[in-house]
């Protein structure tokens, strides 16, 4: 089946556990599961983008090969997921025995922090009646999301967000396997931005490539990520903070709304990259902790339908106040 038509996500997803890019820890261990043949019931969880689905789909394919689909029921959150599911779907695929192959059943309920209270009850008594026929590998985004019942019927497996480095390698392999030119200074853009999410990276690679008119000749350039992403540019975001550190108030204020609008860039997107920016900056304790806690504010603000303009008045003065104390 041909794959060009394919999302890069799914066209570059590891087939095997030793495709995985970053977790190295958690890889070597659930190897050695596979190994020796005492696989428990997993659970991962982490953020979006750090290798859960594509790690456990890998192992599967590892364990079960040819029979992958016969062995393995994936569910996820486009599925029902209350209690009908579990008493039917689940139950039934759990409670039946392969003729031909030995081993057990793989049920991998993703996202399943978007299950239902009740769907998670009546799992629990599932995963124990099964647990000689079936493996369950539960992945969700927050562990508190789950019911502590079913935590601790699992082995539990932190999935951090990816190095800079794991996200690099893969973005060099879908760069050459796609034939791309893409600068060194827009990897580094790219890998900034994804922030450890390979979907997020790859994602933004396909849309570039997409957005080029000779893909074959033409380069991917950092202008041209940060456009994709939607995120500000460093060189605007640079000129925004100098006008709030040394012009007076009204200049600052016109500087900020006129690279927002025509840029078109989200006020929560510019409080994210000034606190990139102060990362770098040696402050006080006291300075430092003043700036974030009034930009938390701001943010807060923000979420709950703050005016735009008040809320960007607001962080000019945060800024302001904060690197004033900082020179007394």
């Amino acid at each position: 089946m041909s794959t060009d038509n394919l999302p890069w996500v799914e066209k570059y997803r590891p087939q095997c556990l030793d495709d995985v890019c970053g977790q190295t820890e958690t890889v070597n261990t659930i190897r050695r599961f596979a190994v020796e043949g005492r696989i428990p019931h997993l659970l991962f969880y982490g953020p979006p983008g750090s290798g859960k689905t594509s790690t456990i789909i890998a192992l599967a394919k590892d364990l079960y090969g040819k029979n992958y689909k016969n062995m393995v029921l994936e569910l996820n959150a486009s599925d029902d997921r209350g209690i009908d599911v579990v008493r039917d779907q689940i139950k039934n695929f759990a409670s039946t025995r392969q003729i031909f192959t030995s081993g057990f059943k793989l049920i991998i309920l993703d996202e399943a922090d978007a299950m239902t209270n009740v769907a998670q009850n009546a799992l629990r008594r599932v995963i124990e009646k099964f647990t000689k026929n079936t493996r369950f590998c539960i992945l969700a985004n927050y562990s508190n999301k789950i019911n502590p019942a079913l935590l601790s019927r699992c082995t539990k497996f932190r999935f951090a967000p990816l190095s800079d480095e794991a996200v690099l390698e893969r973005i060099n392999h879908v760069v050459k396997e796609e034939k791309l030119i893409v600068g060194d200074d827009a990897k580094e853009a790219l890998v900034q931005l994804s922030r450890g999410d390979m979907r997020k990276a790859l994602n933004v690679l396909q849309s570039c490539k997409s957005s080029l008119d000779d893909p074959i000749n033409d380069e991917v350039d950092t202008d041209m990520i940060y456009d994709c992403i939607g995120a500000p540019k460093p060189k605007s975001i640079h000129t925004i903070f100098d006008a709030i550190l040394k012009n007076d108030w009204n200049d600052a204020y016109n500087t900020m709304m006129k690279i927002r609008r025509i840029e078109g860039l989200a006020l929560i997107d510019l409080i994210n990259a000034f606190i990139d920016i102060l990362e770098k900056y040696t402050l006080k304790p006291t300075t430092r902790l003043a700036l974030l806690k009034g930009l938390a504010d701001i943010e807060y603000g923000i979420s709950k339908g703050g005016n735009d303009s008040i809320q960007s008045t607001a962080v000019i003065g945060c800024i302001k106040n904060a690197m004033e104390c900082e020179a007394k």
